[in-house]
């Protein structure tokens, strides 16, 4: 080590020192390529570009992976794909030209060791939904995960999200509208002839729900491969939602007073559902969907009749796309 003088001093400061580097100059005992090294677990916060609300805040858990192609290599350059990542989020609003422009700056950073990069950002996106019918509205979380990757120069950027709605089972309703027309029946079994006056008041009792049908909290998990020209428009994430609540018309509530509580029942009574139904309707809408080019669609009821859950699996059909496994 060489010894430095102080210019302004004329003494002598200390040796500068070079730090080791061992992914550089050891080469790996077992020597062989690996499909995916990184980090997982960073906390990032992202300005995210959404087409309809523009920049929205997000705290973001985030996975950043390059390959190994050299067997002898022995490990990756760690600390720049975690410096590059936050640079290029500090700096510009998280759109899929950022994510591409980003992997492949960590390509490079990685002197040739690495072909390929992975970023997988999960994250709450956080809309305030209105009420039914009052004037209140409230905060709704849908988680949402972008998964992109770089491969022989080219970008893949899917989009998983994951949207909350509510399902009345249309084979309890019949049963419950059965007991109660039995109930009345027998209510008014010694009566000839019935007014509107006695069939209202009848209805008003504990007698008119003495069955209801059930309904339960339920999920659609979408994964979806967005066409190239949306690359600099941001994401369409409101859209999105919108597309999927709108197809199924039951959307959970947030803020709720008597009046939205009587419009989500008549909502739900209006919708009834099997998942095949709910399946087929969210379907139905994506395929008119200009921005998406591929998507695989979960729906999950999770039951309160049952201990387990109704599932349907759906997707678009593209040559070479999406296959109906099971998770997307």
């Amino acid at each position: 080590m060489n010894k430095m003088v102080n210019p302004n001093s004329g003494e002598e400061s200390q040796p500068v020192r070079t730090l080791p580097d061992i992914t550089q100059s050891t080469n790996a005992s077992v020597q062989s390529t690996l499909d995916w090294v990184g980090m997982a677990g960073i906390a990032l916060p992202v300005g995210l570009k959404d087409r309809d609300q523009g920049v929205v805040k997000c705290d973001a858990s985030v996975q950043t992976y390059v390959n190994i192609t050299d067997p002898a290599t022995k490990g990756i350059h760690m600390s720049r794909l975690y410096l590059l990542l936050q640079e290029r989020c500090a700096e510009s609003p998280l759109t899929p030209r950022l994510l591409s422009d980003l992997m492949h700056s960590q390509c490079e950073s990685q002197d040739g060791i690495s072909d390929a990069v992975r970023l997988h950002l999960s994250f709450d996106y956080l809309l305030n939904r209105p009420a039914l019918k009052s004037e209140y509205a409230g905060w709704k979380a849908y988680p949402v995960e972008i998964d992109a990757e770089l491969r022989e120069g080219l970008v893949t950027i899917d989009l998983k999200l994951s949207v909350p709605y509510s399902s009345t089972c249309p084979c309890s309703a019949s049963l419950s509208r059965q007991l109660l027309e039995e109930a009345l029946q027998q209510d008014f079994a010694d009566e000839t002839t019935l007014s509107k006056a006695q069939i209202s008041e009848w209805l008003l009792s504990d007698r008119g729900s003495i069955a209801t049908p059930h309904s339960q909290r339920s999920w659609a998990y979408l994964k979806l491969r967005l066409e190239s020209e949306s690359v600099d428009d941001g994401f369409p994430l409101v859209q999105l939602v919108n597309v999927v609540e709108n197809a199924l018309q039951t959307p959970v509530q947030t803020a709720v007073k008597r009046e939205d509580e009587q419009a989500f029942a008549q909502l739900n009574g209006s919708n009834l559902m099997f998942c095949e139904d709910a399946a087929r309707r969210i379907r139905g809408s994506l395929m008119q969907e200009e921005l998406i080019r591929d998507f695989w669609l979960k729906v999950s009821h999770e039951e309160s009749l049952h201990a387990h859950n109704a599932v349907a699996i759906t997707t678009r059909g593209v040559a070479g796309g999406f296959t109906p496994q099971l998770n997307g």
